[in-house]
């Protein structure tokens, strides 16, 4: 972590922006980044003048090339404690300029030092200190600013971890009671929602910007601001319910949630086409330019053509992609399941290099006369910043033996899968499960690190036999008993949890039960030898028809005032509430019930509906539109009658 502290600036520019004076800025540079240029990036967006004072852009961490760039770092530079280094920007990088030479140096240091951005005559030097040791940054180190709101929503649940924490000051009990839904937020799309939204806040023209997709294969980037499209791509065309098998969606486009890579400014997204009118399927992964929605040269992937694991061919028409994508170090991983069991599915998970999407690597659940196993968990692939971890679901025709499915699975990059048992947990009743269908895949993987446990780092598991299990994440166990494992829910458990830490303790947030009996409940974990699942000192909420979606959590500073909120969803009996609700995260009192009449939703889904929460704001969307919900400094100045627009044209599908 590399931490920045404004100081007092004499240049008048600076002084406008009283942000700098007494501020920190956190630079979490990923692995291989361009350390150099990621510094840059962050004094400038700093620095910057406000455009709109309800939108201070002064952490957003993209890392952008431009010209007269500083001279680069190494890209794996080491830094270990004591070293430092020394930044200086000439007057038209601070304002983040596209020219003006940038000088950096390394500078040994014996010790840590305080740091200081003192701004002289348009200069900015700035001292920045390293204090981790080389490859020890946290694994979930969340890109902050003391004080500032969370800013880009990048991938499903805001983190590698799948914790659904957002950190944003405005976030009091008190104001999170009043909020209400922004009537002046256009956000009219086209097609069924599945995925959850994302966030960025320099999006197309530096302009705040929502990305939503739907099974109808549109791929929207709006303003964050006001819900107008600024632009919009159909990828290709979707597959009707009548082409494929057992499906529960009609059509089936992109179902999964997509993610960014902000340092290359490119989409990742999975998509089911069909080139023509339904006799062929396919699965593309494409990469979309953020600023434009134009497909990024070598993409997209064919699935079919691409992935191959050990004689087992992808076929694209009984494979379905509902788990959120996920990016470690330089490969995008993209996980596949069944079509609602039918079929001789498997279980994959695809490895795409970023910068090298013609060279694919794949896993595969089944062989050898087996298959199943998918991958389907809606929070997808997990990571600890180093490795991907999925979860997967029941196989058929094993014959006894262990094929990949009911696993918690660790895999080194690629994904290449050991086979040691350090990478896998699989419960020692697998089998029943198995015959059951009592899915260890149906929540997919959450990590959790518990302060003064042992071990600390922590896999949550909750499942289709209505259990939680705890696991060590730095050694799974392979065929054995979890560290710890109770019944958390009186029905089925299908979601994705959160996870949060308040004075309290640790807590984990989800959904249980199904079709008309769901409840919000959280367990915590304990600080133990080992550490185990308490349930007393948990809470639950009943939602019954109400519904209850996937939860998020907000806070005000990572540790205070959380909040566990979710939308109320239909379920396979009842059609919810179709509105937010919020909770304590300590008790589960109601925070936020709902609101009036405005607030109301529509088409909102089972367990995969969740919200985000980006400056001040949440976004949720459902079928056909993207609701904003504003807190009342915002909604204040809101005109309360609604702006409605005309639905725009569908770009021509482009050709592949």
């Amino acid at each position: 972590m590399i931490s920045v502290f404004g100081g007092q600036s004499l240049h008048p520019f600076y002084r406008r922006n009283p942000w700098l004076k007494k501020r920190s800025l956190t630079l979490n540079p990923p692995p291989g980044s361009d350390t150099a240029l990621a510094i840059q990036n962050k004094l400038c967006r700093a620095s910057a003048p406000l455009a709109d004072a309800r939108h201070d852009r002064a952490e957003a961490p993209v890392v952008r090339k431009f010209k007269g760039q500083p001279k680069r770092l190494p890209y794996n530079l080491p830094f270990q404690r004591g070293t430092a280094v020394a930044v200086r920007l000439d007057k038209e990088a601070a304002h983040c300029g596209r020219k003006g030479a940038s000088t950096l140096r390394l500078l040994s240091m014996k010790s840590q030092i305080f740091i200081s951005s003192p701004v002289i005559a348009g200069s900015c030097i700035v001292i920045l200190s390293a204090i981790f040791p080389a490859n020890a940054m946290p694994a979930f180190a969340t890109r902050s600013v003391a004080g500032a709101a969370q800013v880009n929503v990048t991938q499903f649940h805001n983190h590698d971890s799948r914790d659904g924490l957002y950190v944003d000051s405005a976030f009091t009990p008190s104001a999170a009671a009043s909020l209400t839904r922004d009537l002046n937020f256009d956000g009219t799309i086209v097609g069924n929602v599945y995925a959850q939204p994302l966030y960025i806040d320099d999006g197309p023209g530096n302009k705040p910007t929502i990305i939503a997709v739907t099974e109808s294969n549109n791929v929207y980037a709006l303003d964050a601001l006001d819900g107008s499209v600024i632009w919009e791509r159909n990828v290709g065309p979707a597959v009707s319910a009548g082409d494929l098998i057992c499906t529960k969606f009609d059509p089936m486009g992109i179902t999964g949630t997509p993610i960014v890579d902000l340092a290359s400014r490119a989409l990742f997204l999975d998509a089911m086409i069909t080139p023509d009118g339904g006799t062929t399927k396919k699965h593309f992964i494409f990469s979309l330019d953020v600023d434009t929605g134009d497909i990024d040269p070598g993409w997209p992937v064919d699935v079919e053509t691409s992935a191959t694991y050990n004689g087992i061919n992808f076929t694209a028409a009984i494979q379905q992609q509902r788990p959120a994508l996920g990016i470690v170090g330089n490969i995008l991983y993209v996980g596949y399941g069944s079509i609602r069991d039918c079929s001789l599915w498997h279980g994959w998970l695809v490895g795409v290099p970023i910068d090298n999407p013609a060279s694919v690597t794949a896993w595969a659940a089944g062989g050898g006369g087996a298959w199943g196993g998918a991958i389907w968990g809606v929070g997808g692939v997990a990571s600890d910043g180093i490795n991907p971890f999925v979860t997967t679901g029941n196989t058929v025709n094993t014959g006894g033996n262990w094929s990949g499915g009911e696993a918690v699975i660790r895999f080194q990059p690629g994904p290449i899968f050991s086979g040691s048992p350090s990478d896998y947990w699989v419960p020692s009743n697998w089998q029943s499960l198995d015959q059951i269908d009592g899915d260890l895949g149906s929540s997919g993987p959450l990590l959790v690190d518990v302060p003064d446990a042992t071990p600390s780092h922590l896999v949550v598991a909750l499942t289709k036999n209505r259990n939680a299990y705890l696991l060590n994440r730095d050694d799974l166990g392979g065929i054995s008993a979890p560290i710890a494992v109770s019944q958390v829910a009186s029905s089925t458990i299908l979601q994705a949890a959160v996870t949060y830490r308040t004075e309290h303790g640790t807590y984990v947030a989800f959904r249980a039960n199904n079709d008309g009996n769901t409840v919000l409940s959280a367990f915590r974990i304990t600080s133990a030898n080992p550490p185990d699942i308490d349930i007393p000192g948990g809470w639950s909420v009943t939602r019954a028809s109400g519904g209850c979606a996937s939860p998020f959590v907000t806070s005000t500073d990572g540790t205070n005032n959380m909040i566990v909120w979710v939308v109320g969803t239909e379920d396979h009996l009842t059609g919810g509430d179709q509105r937010l609700h919020g909770y304590d995260g300590d008790t589960g009192a109601v925070i936020y019930d709902g609101g009036g009449p405005n607030e109301l939703m529509a088409g909102t889904h089972y367990y995969s509906t969740t919200g985000i929460v980006a400056r001040g704001r949440i976004y949720v969307a459902g079928d056909n539109k993207v609701y904003a919900f504003a807190l009342p400094r915002e909604t204040s100045r809101a005109n309360p009658t609604p702006r409605p627009r005309p639905t725009p044209p569908r770009r021509p599908t482009p050709r592949h």
